[in-house]
């Protein structure tokens, strides 16, 4: 099989209702396949990997079909950015009065660029969206896409939200098809669900033969994960496409009737704080037996002997989290063991290393501006992850930093 058929294939995998023929077809793998020349010729070749270069050409080109065919979906994006991030279009790229909605915008396609490359590519992860690489390449396509635009024919098959509605009982089993196709398929939706999948199919109880099996867990998981660059539900995207909203959330009842008694006692020892930092394991075990009244001559949470630079959090309802080696990295006005110099390398992984740092302990520290020093590596840009950095926080760590 040559490139083109190879191309061809996955193009046709990727498409809803594929992988039928359809009559627009022809006229996008024709863009595919030029995509993937304009950015060999751009120089992708000497730093991407040949399949993340025709990948990332498959995710431009499900982005044209979308905003030619007015599928909804980019939109459902950069709609809810701006309801996030105070009016800002896109994470990164700054907007002015030349971008036009509905119509495919020179920043879409950078931001594009970078996403895809840092969800997909294990060795581009931390890649820095200003990155002039990033902007040749996005240069080049898009003067391809614009070019291609006014012959571009609509294709049908995207506009499948078109006439659904989120309530009608006539529509859930194509609504049911529309999310499948968003979570396995879509271009926007899919690289940063890349991991998650990564790991799912890593499962030691997954026999890797097992089709039957390998499709109740992707199911499972098309209920229960994040996907795409807001680590919305797919419950919440269906919303976002098909009514332009999110659906309204249940105030959950609140049930408990007395404090947790963790959160009483460091809330006391403390003066009202809710946080603690230790430089040593030995610090935290004292604490945990002086102050939570645990018992004395222990070593509690002994798996965390070796490590240091802990942080506890405590809730009212939820009792106590501990995470280590992260105390050096969050400026909290209390905190002692801050150092600059090791939060400029190491503050970021907080926001785009899975497991690194509690969902609880980070959104107080990004609601507090206690990352000051965060940036990407190999620069010293910190202004555009504190503007940046909820945003960062879902598209990298998804249900880590969006769940409960």
């Amino acid at each position: 099989m040559n490139s083109r058929d190879k191309l061809s294939t996955s193009f046709m995998l990727s498409q809803p209702g594929g992988p039928e023929r359809r009559p627009s077809d022809y006229f996008y793998v024709g863009v595919m396949t030029d995509l993937v020349r304009t950015m060999n010729k751009a120089g992708a070749a000497k730093w991407l990997h040949p399949d993340v270069v025709s990948k990332l050409a498959l995710c431009l080109t499900g982005y044209y079909q979308d905003v030619i065919a007015d599928a909804g979906i980019w939109h459902a994006f950069i709609d809810q950015h701006r309801r996030l991030y105070e009016g800002r279009t896109l994470p990164f790229f700054p907007t002015d009065e030349n971008y036009i909605d509905y119509e495919i915008n020179p920043e879409d396609v950078r931001f594009l660029i970078w996403y895809f490359i840092a969800m997909s590519d294990a060795d581009k992860r931390d890649i820095y969206p200003l990155d002039p690489r990033i902007e040749g390449l996005a240069e080049s396509c898009y003067e391809l896409l614009d070019h291609r635009y006014d012959d571009a024919p609509i294709p049908e098959h995207y506009q499948m939200a078109h006439e659904l509605e989120m309530n009608n009982p006539e529509d859930l089993e194509s609504l049911y098809g529309l999310g499948s196709w968003l979570f396995l398929h879509c271009y926007l939706m899919t690289p940063a669900f890349a991991l998650s999948l990564h790991n799912l199919l890593l499962d030691p109880e997954l026999d890797g033969d097992d089709l039957e099996a390998i499709g109740e867990k992707l199911d499972q998981a098309m209920k229960e994960d994040t996907i795409g660059p807001l680590a919305y539900h797919m419950n919440e995207w269906l919303h976002l496409i098909v009514d332009h909203r999110l659906p309204p959330v249940r105030e959950k009842e609140k049930t408990v009737e007395e404090l947790h008694p963790y959160y009483v006692k460091v809330m006391d020892h403390t003066d009202g704080r809710n946080i603690v930092f230790f430089k040593t394991y030995q610090e935290m075990n004292d604490f945990f037996i002086d102050i939570l009244g645990w018992e004395k001559g222990e070593k509690h949470l002994s798996a965390l002997e070796k490590s240091g630079w802990f942080a506890i959090m405590v809730h009212p309802e939820k009792g106590m989290l501990v995470a280590s080696d992260v105390a050096r990295s969050i400026a909290a006005p209390f905190n002692t063991y801050y150092d600059p110099e090791v939060a400029r390398s190491q503050a970021f992984q907080l926001l785009t290393e899975r497991g690194r740092c509690p969902s609880d302990l980070l959104l107080e520290t990004l609601r507090q501006g206690w990352l000051p020093d965060a940036r990407f590596p190999q620069t010293d840009d910190t202004a555009l992850v504190a503007e940046n950095s909820d945003f960062i926080a879902r598209c990298y760590l998804q249900m880590y930093y969006r769940g409960d």
